[in-house]
């Protein structure tokens, strides 16, 4: 099949064209007529999927082939639950609308709103926003909703995930009622399912892949090793295998750090990527890691999700994640277009529940490896004795907090960002 056989445009063609892509991926090839026949789609999709080019295309296509509107409203919004996702989606958006009079523009927290303020005055068809700086600047009077012919909620799942459902409720409410609605999600939870049927209208499941299933030319590979050794491991496995670009999940931020500074004395550059990071670190992590002058990029799920970096050869998952599906998002990173690709899992003995419950999801039994000189001497009594240690540390840190805090002042009290998920 051809991207040409799905109907498109020449102009769009001509900018595919200019990509070098040729042939449509699964989840293009279903739901770019379905878009184009103007029906509500909800769709299954992983990142790295071709996803984005899959609502792109026939939404370009869309408003191209209507009359311009004067001043140029917002008539396409595309919430994403992340910065980088957004500026990545409107970068796709840029690329394919090239031989179009099409206009696009992102909006997200963590930089200055005023150059976005410009933007939004001069006119535009298309705009990429999170959830929280659309809704402040729309309470600015910077932006209207009232002409918006198409909405997509793109990664939907981790929007949910991180506390935006009463924001996109809120935006919802913004919209005309009158409007195609794309909801595209890596899983199908009971939560996006009850979201979807809030206010799609009789849309049609597209899934273009199975549910939770793991890329096929993934290398899995899991190490059991004591928690205290998981540091040393990893960076023998990154010097003596000469790894040159390396994803590295960890559970937490403060264990993103960590791992970072102590790669970074290792003489292996790294970089970590979190949400307490401002936007300008993100950016110039991201930048530094896809440009080969950052080795090891350490990330924790949420700001990990959407990045789109091509022939990603290494994953590693320093920790597992505690949710299941988490580990399915994490290892689609590598073994993409076509490419083959290694993850790796350094297990210590508290995080064998979590593998076991990894290997219920995907369908298969991960047998774990041991190295030389980093065989695992953890029993399960120091298990709970570091799990009972960590209570009475965090007890101590709480206790020290309320002393602190009945001496200092109460003005601020009750103050804080509404809507805590807010990117």
């Amino acid at each position: 099949m051809s991207f040409k056989s799905l109907g498109l445009s020449d102009a769009l063609l001509k900018a595919i064209s200019k990509k070098g892509y040729d042939t449509p991926s699964a989840i293009q090839q279903k739901a770019i007529p379905l878009i184009l026949e103007r029906k509500d789609v909800l769709a299954s999709a992983q990142t790295g999927s071709g996803k984005t080019a899959g609502f792109a295309l026939p939404m370009l296509q869309i408003l191209n082939s209507e009359p311009a509107l004067r001043k140029r409203p917002i008539r396409a919004l595309i919430l994403t639950p992340t910065r980088e996702l957004a500026a990545q989606v409107q970068a796709e958006f840029q690329e394919y609308s090239e031989f179009t009079d099409l206009r696009s523009t992102v909006i997200f927290g963590g930089v200055g709103a005023n150059p976005q303020i410009k933007a939004l005055r001069n006119g535009v068809d298309i705009l990429v926003a999170t959830p929280g700086r659309l809704l402040d600047l729309e309470n600015q009077g910077a932006l209207s909703l009232a002409k918006v012919e198409i909405l997509v909620l793109d990664e939907a799942d981790r929007m949910l995930d991180m506390g935006f459902l009463r924001d996109i409720k809120k935006v919802l409410s913004l919209l005309p009622s009158k409007r195609q609605n794309l909801l595209f999600s890596a899983t199908f939870s009971k939560e996006i399912k009850k979201l979807a049927n809030e206010f799609l209208h009789h849309p049609v499941l597209v899934e273009a892949t199975p549910e939770n299933t793991t890329v096929e030319k993934i290398d899995q590979t899991v190490y059991r090793v004591d928690k205290a050794l998981k540091t040393d491991l990893i960076i023998k496995l990154i010097s003596e295998g000469d790894w040159q670009q390396v994803l590295v999940f960890t559970r937490t931020k403060h264990g993103a750090n960590r791992l970072s500074e102590k790669l970074e004395k290792a003489k292996i550059t790294s970089a970590a990527i979190h949400g307490n990071k401002s936007q300008g670190a993100r950016t110039r992590a991201l930048s530094g890691f896809k440009e080969g002058k950052v080795r090891v990029l350490v990330a924790t799920d949420i700001a990990a999700r959407g990045l789109d970096i091509p022939l990603l050869p290494h994953v590693v998952n320093y920790e597992l994640p505690n949710i299941s599906e988490d580990y399915v998002h994490r290892i689609g990173r590598t073994g993409r277009a076509g490419a083959s690709g290694e993850a790796l899992s350094l297990v210590s003995l508290d995080e064998v529940g979590y593998l076991r419950d990894i290997e219920k999801l995907i369908g298969e039994r991960l047998q774990p490896k041991i190295l030389s000189d980093f065989e695992p001497t953890e029993t399960m009594a120091d298990v709970k004795e570091a799990e009972a240690e960590k209570k009475r540390q965090k007890a101590a840190h709480h206790s020290r907090g309320r002393n602190s805090g009945s001496r200092g002042s109460s003005s601020s009290k009750g103050k804080g960002n509404r809507g805590g998920g807010r990117r």
